[in-house]
């Protein structure tokens, strides 16, 4: 049975043969990641870098700023994919260190592939590590249909109001207390906020699905469309409502760190 949502360690360790991704990263220091995967990772893993292999330029064709960590082009990640050796059908475990923000971005950006079997690993790895590199053998895989949306700055703003809007910034950044990335600080008119943290229990795994559920049942909607400050952790809040079965929203990838850029687009505070 392939994994879609979530899997567990001991779930992981009984697969044969998962293309394993790691995605670790931080903000504040950009080549953490790599060095902790350098350290030390699950055994036949790969290291995905947010900036290096998960986006695509920072502005486009008309110069415009995308956002700091913009989509790289379709056919372009599906290439990385096919050097790891991603072939169609075969189970994808994506992981972090942080919570699991940067692996949902990576389950998204697989289901956008059209690539339907990845998971992202529930809480911390418990079993051995290893600082051997694996051998890609590389595959012939195309990708498939995009399993999942997104909408642009252009087109949420003519729907502002008409869509339900689900900030996965932490509080203080949502109201516009603090800005530490971005342009300037507030959230876009008539957001909600949900902390993607909050999908996490205190032992670090997401909550259970009846749990999750009850909670984002209120932020449900017909459409529903997901940002944070640069389209990152709002695949955190895409894969607790995917896993606590309340279907799939929308990403709008530019998020917070696009939408601030331009100073003719509104903004909202408190």
């Amino acid at each position: 049975m392939p994994y879609k949502t979530l899997i567990s360690p001991a779930e992981l360790r009984a697969l044969s043969n998962p293309l394993i991704l790691e995605a670790s990263f931080d903000l504040a220091d950009t080549a953490a990641g790599e060095r902790t995967y350098t350290a030390g990772h699950i055994p036949g893993a790969f290291y995905l870098h947010l900036d290096r292999d998960c986006c695509g330029p920072l502005t486009g064709p008309d110069g415009a700023f995308r956002g700091r960590h913009p989509l790289p082009e379709r056919e372009t990640f599906a290439a990385l994919m096919r050097r790891l050796g991603l072939t169609a059908g075969r189970q994808v475990v994506a992981y972090d260190r942080q919570g699991g923000p940067y692996a949902a971005h990576l389950w998204w950006m697989l289901r956008w592939l059209g690539h339907a079997e990845v998971a992202v690993l529930d809480g911390a790895w418990d079993g051995e590590m290893t600082a051997e590199v694996p051998a890609a053998t590389p595959s012939d895989w195309q990708p498939g249909a995009p399993l999942v949306g997104q909408i642009d700055a252009a087109t949420l703003l003519k729907k502002l109001g008409n869509v339900r809007l689900i900030d996965a910034r932490a509080a203080e950044r949502f109201r516009g207390e603090i800005e530490p990335l971005d342009k300037a600080a507030g959230h876009i008119p008539g957001a909600s906020n949900r902390f993607f943290k909050d999908n996490l229990g205190a032992d670090g795994r997401f909550k259970p699905a009846a749990q999750l559920r009850a909670e984002l049942q209120p932020l449900a909607a017909k459409v529903v469309v997901h940002q944070c400050g640069s389209g990152v952790t709002a695949c955190h809040n895409l894969l607790a409502m995917a896993h606590a079965g309340l279907g799939d929203g929308l990403l709008y990838p530019g998020s917070w760190s696009e939408w601030s850029s331009d100073p003719t687009r509104p903004i909202a505070k408190g």
